[in-house]
């Protein structure tokens, strides 16, 4: 039996309750309680200062620009933000930890509420919030230099600002979960407020799943999934800890409380460790921190410099360029896509041509390469002019796709190429139609059928014009040329 149809059975007598919690990286220029860079990829160790090593003495002071990205995505998922909020230290130890503690915020969050909608297998679902609160990213341990047999600390990521998104238990499905995060980081990204990169892990998923009998009210025991780092992730330990909980309790078992890591490699979690009871933290106000009090007017400001959201720009985009709703929610899943197609809007005003050409050949050709619209080697200059030069008849749709695919390679404009190539259309009426006698006179048993009635030979004969003429005759004069010649 295959997972999905195990799947389907375990979902006929379970119900999975997942909840997820994303920390996401704020794009700030400088750390949340020191003047350091958040810059990546920079030789270890050399981004850190006395503050975000934690060495005594050192004082923390609030990144401002933190404080409203959080306040933004608070309100762009309809929470309620707190004009008084308060900064916690929240105790624990870990080697990429420096100061034996994290400044986080425990009882009184920035935000709390509001939800997330999302669409799943074509339905509008509503994933509530628990809270949204701040506060600063640990180190991070590195095993790929140094001696082989020893883990290296980079405290450069410490005190990277992070918001933490915590869910209410509302996600009924891997799928569901998986629609979620996609969902959330779109949102993320059009705010501006995160980069959304799962890989680099500036956006980051902890998973708490359990499951119990359809009907009952109580939820199970839930296991904590950590080690998340792309969607297909996700999707896949949601699943795989879903089908290991209900064969435990299928065999009379019963699931424990723990922490499990996902195994990509082995597609399984396992186990990390035990957990009872919660951590005690020992969570207390973080004594060089004042209370973060928030005026009125800021937030109504900042709520009125939100951008528009993913929804709201497909809607604008069915209503303003006409095109389907099926383009416009591909189109605007990715802010960097819509931005691209706009701004081929604005050099050509063909829209539901410009969306064919994106939706088709480029997204096609970015998949395949596994290329990000930043690296893409077409311009949205290019794209709308090589959509013109097909409408003012300089070349066919067919040389259009060739003069694409050298565009792609190149990154050259479609007009170098078609001079350099001699792509250019040939509408010569006289010239097609010594080509198209050639075609008629090789061809008297088509001809004889064409004017007995059958007249679908019509596109051979039109194939045979355009294979003589290597497709650069336009195929609306090779129509009308052969139809008059065949009678």
């Amino acid at each position: 039996m295959t997972n999905t149809n195990i799947m389907k059975s375990i979902l006929q007598k379970y119900e999975p309750i997942i909840g997820l919690e994303i920390h996401a990286q704020l794009k700030t220029k400088t750390k949340m309680f020191c003047a350091c860079s958040t810059e990546v990829n920079k030789e270890p160790n050399s981004l850190i200062c006395p503050v975000c090593s934690g060495q005594p003495g050192s004082l923390p002071v609030v990144n401002k620009e933190a404080i409203l990205m959080a306040i933004k995505t608070g309100l762009a998922l309809n929470c309620s933000i707190y004009k008084k909020s308060i900064f916690a230290r929240k105790n624990y130890f870990y080697p990429d930890l420096t100061k034996g503690y994290q400044i986080s915020q425990h009882e009184y969050p920035i935000c709390t509420g509001g939800y997330v909608k999302i669409c799943s297998d074509n339905k509008i679902e509503k994933i509530s919030l628990i809270r949204i609160h701040l506060e600063e990213d640990a180190g991070k341990l590195t095993h790929d230099h140094g001696h082989v047999d020893k883990s290296h600390v980079d405290f450069n990521r410490c005190s990277t600002p992070l918001i933490e998104i915590v869910s209410s238990p509302d996600i009924r499905s891997p799928k569901q979960g998986g629609d979620y995060l996609r969902t959330l980081r779109n949102i993320l990204v059009y705010l501006d407020v995160c980069d959304g990169n799962l890989e680099e892990g500036n956006f980051r998923c902890d998973a708490n799943v359990s499951i119990r009998l359809i009907g009952e009210k109580k939820f199970g025991i839930r296991t904590e999934i950590k080690n998340l780092n792309s969607f297909k992730a996700v999707e896949k330990a949601l699943s795989f800890e879903i089908m290991r909980q209900a064969a435990l309790l299928d065999s009379g078992k019963t699931n424990t409380q723990e922490t499990r890591l996902w195994n990509d490699a082995k597609n399984e979690t396992i186990s990390m460790r035990s957990k009872e009871e919660a951590h005690d933290y020992r969570y207390f106000p973080d004594p060089d921190l004042l209370p973060l009090i928030l005026k009125e007017s800021w937030i109504t400001k900042i709520k009125e410099s939100l951008p528009e959201l993913a929804d709201t720009k497909a809607e604008r985009f069915v209503k303003e360029y006409g095109i389907p709703e099926y383009d416009a929610r591909v189109l605007t899943d990715d802010k960097k896509l819509a931005d691209y197609y706009e701004k081929c809007i604005s050099i050509y005003n063909e829209p539901k041509k410009i969306s064919n050409w994106i939706m088709t050949e480029l997204l096609r050709e970015l998949k395949s390469d596994e290329r990000d619209l930043n690296e893409c080697p077409i311009s949205p200059d290019n794209m709308a002019n090589l959509i013109k030069l097909i409408d003012n008849d300089t070349i066919s749709g067919k040389i259009a796709k060739d003069v694409f695919q050298e565009m792609y390679a190149t990154g050259k404009p479609p007009d170098e190429i078609i001079k350099s190539k001699g792509l250019t259309q040939v509408s010569d009426i006289t010239l097609i139609e010594k080509v198209a006698d050639q075609v008629i006179s090789a061809n008297n048993k088509q001809v004889e059928q064409y004017k007995n009635g059958k007249q679908s030979l019509l596109g051979f004969f039109v194939g045979q014009v355009m294979k003589e003429t290597k497709g650069k005759a336009n195929p609306g004069i090779v129509n009308d040329v052969l139809k008059k010649k065949l009678g």
